[in-house]
């Protein structure tokens, strides 16, 4: 089961067939939505939270943030 993370009106999950992309919904998961992918920055997504208004993402690559739903990212240190 990939991770999911409620952001009000949306949805946002790991996708289930590549651990490298994003996918969101907004009818409740009836259908999915390619949101973001980037196999060179972040590589694969293993784990994702909210944390105030970002969502923190563990990665291979480290720790990443973004502040506008998932459609880009930035590294932490």
């Amino acid at each position: 089961m990939p991770v999911m993370l409620n952001l009000g009106k949306e949805i946002l999950r790991i996708s289930p067939k590549n651990s490298f992309e994003l996918e969101s919904s907004t009818n409740g998961g009836r259908s999915w939505y390619h949101r973001y992918e980037n196999r060179s920055s972040q590589g694969a997504f293993f784990d994702l939270t909210l944390h105030g208004n970002e969502i923190l993402a563990t990665t291979e690559k480290g720790l990443f943030a973004s502040t506008n739903a998932g459609k880009s990212w930035y590294k932490r240190s």
